[in-house]
């Protein structure tokens, strides 16, 4: 197989006239820059707060849930689906919700494959084997579950505008024959500790997007992949990044970084580009997470009085802004009439409001608490 040598690997010339890259395995010679030094010392000190304010929390597990579904909503955004972020709380609090039931299942798989995630780590290392888990609980049941959900692909396949082919593909990753591999090494690289966790992540995440082992569902693994790293590595106590909203945000910029390293193997301005989203997103991440904390110690303290389901509520609403009666009830394990009552307190505290016409099976959210998570990132 004739190969020569290109960007940050090699191209090898295929069976039907087409030239796919191989990547050369992690890590590259890197020039540490006074730029890239002060992106690394910026993104660090950012990150480091964000964790800080992160195992502050009496309970950040339970905050940080609409993180992950932010998380998961951007991620699959970059991929096409249109589901937002109240859409997805309110589908999960039992609302009837006006949008496809592919989207909403598409980014409720995201979620499902980050908590399996977060899970498997106390029991398992960031490995191929856990990868493979990931891309089975995220492809089960959607578009592209024809893509062999938690099996590494077996052909070649390539990355174009629709209808393109392997000879006008704007890139063609690896071929099955070569990918295991480079997956070998990509899963080596996982457990080296020479470099800082962030630049690692920076160049775990571009690696694995060159050597795109799946038919369908890369990009959201790959990005998955970045969370369960830092939290593997205790750079974050739970999933508080949501670095999606970074990447969809800059979109173009994000694929073109990606593009340039296997191109022109231009590591220290993808790296620069990531740590700036890490910078950038933590500090929106502490800002919201200090907001919703503080909004909900002030609603507590408003909510004391003889009965304490208010305040009961009030911890499910951590979870989920939005709520029904029914789902309130079954949750505490309380009467119908009782979660009614309690609902009604938070709606006279301006804590709850209905959001929907409905004359049963209402709908309420703290509107405060998601006016908060949708805001968009200020870069």
């Amino acid at each position: 197989m004739r190969s020569r040598s290109y960007g940050a690997g090699r191209l090898v010339q295929c069976y039907g006239e087409y030239e796919a890259f191989i990547p050369n395995p992690l890590p590259p010679d890197i020039n540490f820059s006074p730029v890239l030094l002060r992106a690394l010392s910026d993104a660090d000190r950012l990150i480091g707060k964000l964790a800080g304010e992160g195992r502050s929390l009496q309970n950040p597990h339970l905050l940080m849930r609409p993180f992950i579904k932010q998380e998961a909503v951007l991620s699959s955004r970059i991929e096409g689906t249109q589901a937002t972020l109240g859409e997805l709380l309110a589908a999960d609090a039992g609302a009837s919700v006006d949008r496809s039931p592919d989207d909403l299942k598409e980014v409720g798989n995201y979620v499902v494959a980050l908590e399996h995630g977060i899970k498997r780590l106390s029991e398992l290392p960031l490995s191929l084997r856990l990868v493979t888990e990931l891309h089975e609980k995220l492809m089960q049941g959607v578009r592209g579950e024809h893509a062999t959900p938690g099996e590494f692909r077996r052909s070649q396949n390539w990355i174009g505008s629709p209808g393109c082919t392997f000879q006008n593909a704007a890139y063609v990753p690896p071929p099955a024959d070569e990918l295991m591999s480079c997956l070998g090494e990509w899963e080596t690289f996982l457990h080296d500790r020479s470099l800082p966790p962030l630049v690692q992540a920076a160049m775990m995440h571009s690696q694995f997007e060159a050597i795109h082992p799946f038919l369908d569902g890369n990009g959201r693994v790959g990005r998955l992949l970045i969370t369960l790293f830092l939290v593997e590595r205790d750079i974050l106590p739970t999933t508080l990044l949501y670095l999606s909203a970074f990447f969809e945000a800059t979109r173009s910029d994000y694929y073109d970084r990606l593009a340039a390293v296997t191109g022109k193997a231009a590591w220290a301005e993808w790296i620069e580009y990531f740590l700036n989203g890490v910078a950038r997103m933590s500090e929106d991440s502490l800002k919201k997470a200090e907001r919703i904390n503080s909004l909900l110690t002030d609603w507590r303290q408003r909510s004391h009085g003889r009965s304490k389901t208010p305040l009961d509520i009030l911890n499910l609403l951590e979870e989920n802004p939005y709520c029904t009666i029914n789902q309130i009830a079954e949750k505490l394990n309380i009467a119908f009439s009782t979660a009614q009552r309690g609902i009604d307190k938070l709606i006279s505290l301006d804590i709850l409001e209905q959001v929907d016409t409905a004359r049963r099976n209402r709908v309420y959210c703290a509107r405060k608490i998601m006016d908060i998570l949708e805001e968009p990132p200020k870069f």
